[in-house]
């Protein structure tokens, strides 16, 4: 099941629904409303067993809208919290496994699919960079969760886009002042969407095939079957530092082979097969120009990773 979040018309409030082959079913008469769509979200992972079989309905026979007569929003626009593992992919280096560790995100920088990424108006010496990962979403509350029972704690999946600052904003220790993480979380640097797809529907989030275009180049073309820590074990970790709640999000790292810049003027696509794809135009006031294709000086990134494993998909047309 692929629940979203959608608008009927500009600037109308974002409502739930189901998303089908038949178009956007809308499900607000079957789930108990929250404040906000956010909190409404939360109620359908709160109450999914309950509700299931009236969804499960309506997404067989409920009427459904076209998809172009509707705008997606993302499907949690203010999570409670947004964790996102450091690195956590081999990206077929020789080495040992490095230990886990996750940043937090400002869940105030979501966005989702059809939005604009906006690079901040400002001269420090930052470029700006894309980073494709698999989300978790979480059903809590889950606090100590152990690795074998990590299914008890996912709700479901989603796509998100990790944009990321790079250069000032991201000194290596020893420095002064320690690295930061600062530049993760400027406003709109947390593209989510277009769905959250159910946890049945994934039977094991460690098989699943990421892709990442911008106008047009595949850059990220990577398997999460290449994760240090697979997902029972990022649960586990962060179950174990804080208590996860539902509607939070766990981002599980990119595989950095593909890794790329992100100026004005560009479109870019995420797409997890089996989960879902959006689209998202990129805006910087300032024109800033850097290298454009696929990175080659730092982070692992070989210029031709993203031909060499993963199949070339063909792919119809997005209207995101």
């Amino acid at each position: 099941m692929k629940l979203v979040l959608f608008r009927r018309q500009a600037n109308a409030p974002l409502e739930p629904g189901l998303l089908t082959e038949r178009g956007v079913v809308a499900i607000a008469h079957l789930v108990r409303a929250g404040h906000t769509a956010q909190l409404t979200m939360q109620n359908i992972i709160d109450d999914f067993d309950a509700i299931r079989p009236a969804l499960e309905a309506a997404a067989r026979d409920g009427a459904a809208l076209a998809p172009e007569t509707v705008r997606l929003g993302p499907p949690l626009p203010r999570p409670g919290k947004i964790l996102a593992c450091i690195a956590n992919y081999w990206e077929h280096a020789q080495r040992e496994a490095r230990p886990l560790n996750m940043f937090m995100k400002n869940p105030d920088a979501v966005i989702g699919p059809g939005d604009t990424i906006r690079l901040p108006a400002f001269t420090e010496p930052w470029a700006f960079m894309h980073e494709a990962e698999l989300a978790v979403v979480i059903r809590g509350p889950a606090k100590m969760v152990r690795r074998e029972d990590w299914r008890s704690a996912v709700f479901g999946y989603t796509c998100m886009i990790d944009v990321t600052a790079r250069g000032e904003g991201r000194r290596t220790w020893p420095s002064n002042p320690p690295m930061s993480w600062l530049g993760k979380s400027f406003d709109t640097f947390a593209p989510l969407g277009p769905c959250i797809v159910t946890a049945d529907e994934i039977p094991d989030p460690n098989n699943l095939h990421v892709q990442f275009w911008n106008d047009g180049q595949l850059r990220h073309n990577y398997n999460t079957d290449d994760m240090e820590h697979p997902v029972p074990e990022i649960i586990a970790f962060a179950s174990t530092v804080m208590t996860l709640n539902s509607g939070d999000v766990l981002s599980c790292g990119t595989n950095h082979e593909g890794l790329g810049f992100l100026q004005d003027g560009e479109r870019v696509r995420i797409l997890i097969h089996g989960i879902g794809e959006m689209s998202l135009d990129v805006v910087d006031p300032l024109k800033r120009s850097w290298e454009r294709g696929i990175y080659q000086g730092q982070d692992s990134t070989h210029h031709d990773a993203v031909r060499r494993y993963r199949p070339q998909t063909v792919l119809r047309p997005t209207t995101n």
